[in-house]
């Protein structure tokens, strides 16, 4: 039956699906009330869950969010009709060669990759993801993440829009250990040691494991592979929330809870005091190809997301009116930012408002034979541009370094 359904929605949008909005809550974060989710929907999985703030796109993975957290929370859900759906997740397992590929599925596994929507009104605590090697020791993988910025989704600021990255060149391993020990004092000051970078609006960040920080308060569009490991060591949030020692050790062996020569061992020492830490890691948007050949054609598209060896990212701009054939190497997932229009098959619009557990018309995956036939993209306003994010698995070809290069 799952099959049939998968085919179903393959045949009906020509290799494009529609997936229905993912809704993640975290309760240690306040809804930044910007992902166009109704007010009242906020706290819609119960106040002990905590309020939404991040919304998943083409997502395999589960969220990990404690004893309370259903089976399916974190995963895509594929659009069949208003009866039927089926997980992203079980169409890869069951599909997986028609929806990414052979070789993709040889090498890689399925998609080992997701984006999302983080929005928060306070900032997060000063935090790392593991590395391979550190997440294989609780049974996980290693996360590599990135940031996106986008004007679409910022329309305010909210309280904190800095983000810590890192630490201080010159800082020693005693000095952050000084601050581990100290957890349970209030603050215990790990931010005294780091650098707060003003966030700037259609730029973003690439974070890879080992490295702390603490993001701002931007709407945040988050590329990043697979995997929901990560370590807090950050004790104490502007005077107002007392981050629990449990998130600290999280993600730690239980013998590890208290040996802070282990956890220094987590932190990518170099990269973390690296003294030219935005040259290295700061993302610009790069023209995907000849931008006056694109600019003549009515669209522009741009790599935001680079530098990892585990995902990527591009921003679509079709012009008012304008009509092209987007052809990729590879399968991808796709979110509407702004305007409306269509997307092969489908009616594409980004929506003003969302009710829990209604469907919308901004969030599609598209299979590796649609996207090299190529994916026909309508911008039907006359006055407003159709603006479409695509997150890449691994393997795109092509995908600039930072600082340039490929």
């Amino acid at each position: 039956m799952t099959t049939q359904l998968i085919n179903q929605a393959l045949e009906a949008g020509a290799g494009v699906v529609r997936l229905m909005p993912t809704w993640v809550p975290r309760s240690f974060c306040v809804p930044g009330r910007r992902l166009r989710l109704h007010t009242d929907d906020l706290y819609a999985l119960g106040a002990q869950r905590g309020g939404i703030d991040e919304r998943w796109f083409s997502s395999t993975t589960n969220a990990d969010n404690g004893p309370l957290t259903p089976g399916d929370e974190g995963l895509s859900y594929i659009y069949v009709d208003a009866n039927n759906k089926v997980t992203l997740k079980e169409a890869i397992e069951q599909m997986g060669a028609d929806i990414l590929g052979q070789d993709v599925m040889d090498q890689y596994g399925g998609w080992v990759m997701y984006s999302k929507f983080f929005d928060n009104m306070y900032p997060l605590p000063h935090h790392l993801h593991q590395s391979d090697e550190k997440a294989a020791e609780v049974g996980m993988v290693g996360k590599p993440e990135a940031y996106f910025f986008p004007s679409q989704y910022n329309f305010a600021l909210n309280t904190y829009p800095y983000t810590f990255f890192g630490l201080e060149p010159g800082t020693t391993r005693e000095q952050v250990i000084d601050c581990l020990r100290r957890w349970d004092e209030g603050d215990n000051k790990i931010l005294n040691l780091s650098k707060a970078y003003r966030l700037e609006l259609d730029t973003g960040w690439y974070v890879p494991p080992g490295v702390l920080h603490a993001p701002g308060t931007l709407c945040t569009y988050e590329p990043q592979r697979a995997s929901d490991v990560f370590s807090m060591w950050q004790s104490l949030i502007g005077d107002y929330y007392l981050v629990d020692r449990e998130l600290l050790t999280k993600n730690m062996p239980p013998d590890k809870h208290h040996d802070f020569e282990y956890m220094i061992s987590l932190l990518d020492w170099e990269d973390n005091v690296d003294p030219n830490f935005v040259d290295n890691h700061m993302l610009e948007p790069i023209p995907a190809g000849n931008a006056a050949a694109m600019q003549a054609e009515g669209y522009m598209d741009e790599w935001i997301t680079y530098g990892s060896e585990w995902f990527s990212a591009k921003r679509l701009t079709v012009q008012p009116g304008r009509e092209i054939k987007l052809t990729d190497p590879a399968a991808y997932g796709a979110i509407c930012m702004q305007g409306y229009g269509r997307i092969g098959n489908h009616t594409v619009s980004s929506p003003a408002m969302i009710r829990y557990g209604e469907m919308t018309e901004d969030e599609f995956f598209v299979t590796v034979g649609a996207a090299k036939d190529g994916v026909t993209i309508t911008n039907l306003s006359s006055s407003e541009p159709l603006v479409i994010m695509r997150h890449f698995n691994p393997g795109y070809p092509g995908v600039p370094a930072i600082g340039g290069g490929q």
